[in-house]
């Protein structure tokens, strides 16, 4: 409940900073620019319905996605039917991935247009109790719909961005006004910045989100902590071209494969008898224990789209 709280706060927060930068704007400029304002939200609910309306084809190209029937996969149609049922959606479409790093992904319009992809990498490094965590996950992304709470809060910053164009080369260009013009684009920016780590935010905490969904749908929270330190390791081995292929496309991945080295590190002190899984035990214990992040540790979770994977382990050891 906390998290949608947090969700719904976060909603009411970007909106109302883009609507006082607006209106501080306005009254610098006359009410002559409530007519350029519209235009830029115009612009920017333009490119969000064309994303979100072209995104499923992107998504589908640059993951190389072949949707597969159920006597090609039998056991993974079964896994997505048995959890589609549980969380009263319909049953979404089966995809295999062929990209390299081992891991799954959900996108969608809607819960009709709902797809759920694995790469054959995951199918091979998880046991099938860890992939249905896995799978949990995502259908908990679609029921939640995830997807379009993401492109809402992304509104803000676009037209924020839209705002920084117009004014600050549009200032520089034209030279009427300039200096004015200026600053306003340079506030944008600035605003622009701030909203794109607020959508991370959000972001990171759909991803908590998702992981509360999974175990609500049956699947037990050493599962999925052992699925995501698989697929760190998983992911590390990976060469870093192979990374950069699928750059603009990791934050729909169930952990974020550039951090995947570093991961590594910190959750060898979670794996206590160093099997390579993470039991119920050692996330009791880590659930007793305070964890701790270094300054470089907490920017990079500020600048990404998914939590860092200590904390949101230790979140799994609360749901134990």
């Amino acid at each position: 409940m906390w998290l949608q709280l947090r969700l719904y706060l976060l909603i009411g927060l970007m909106f109302a900073i883009l609507y006082g930068f607006i209106l501080g704007i306005m009254a610098l400029m006359g009410v002559s620019g409530f007519f350029f304002y519209g235009f830029c939200g115009a612009m920017a609910l333009f490119l969000v319905i064309v994303q979100y309306i072209a995104g499923p084809k992107m998504v589908d190209f640059s993951m190389r996605v072949k949707y597969v029937g159920e006597n090609e996969y039998p056991k993974l149609h079964s896994m997505i039917a048995e959890l589609a049922d549980k969380a009263g959606m319909p049953k979404p479409r089966v995809g295999i991935s062929k990209v390299q790093i081992p891991n799954a992904f959900a996108f969608g319009r809607s819960k009709k247009d709902a797809r759920v992809c694995v790469t054959n990498g995951i199918l091979k490094l998880l046991n099938e109790d860890e992939l249905k965590a896995v799978l949990g996950h995502e259908l908990s992304h679609i029921k939640h719909r995830d997807v379009a709470v993401i492109t809402t809060l992304s509104v803000v910053p676009m037209i924020c961005y839209f705002i920084f164009i117009s004014f600050f080369w549009g200032g520089m260009i034209s030279g009427r006004g300039r200096g004015n013009m200026a600053i306003i684009g340079l506030i944008a920016l600035v605003v622009y910045f701030i909203t794109s780590l607020l959508v991370m935010y959000g972001s990171r905490i759909r991803e908590y989100y998702a992981d509360l969904g999974s175990v609500e749908l049956g699947n037990r929270p050493s599962q999925l902590a052992t699925a995501l330190y698989k697929l760190v390791y998983g992911s590390a081995k990976i060469k870093r071209k192979s990374l950069r292929q699928v750059e603009g496309m990791k934050a729909f991945f169930m952990n974020d494969p550039s951090r995947a080295r570093s991961d590594i590190m910190e959750l060898k002190e979670i794996d206590l008898d160093m099997s390579g899984t993470i039991d119920e035990y050692e996330l009791m214990v880590l659930r007793e224990k305070k964890v701790r992040i270094n300054r470089t540790d907490k920017m990079m979770e500020i600048l990404s789209t998914h939590p860092n994977m200590v904390k949101r382990i230790k979140h799994l050891s609360s749901l134990v």
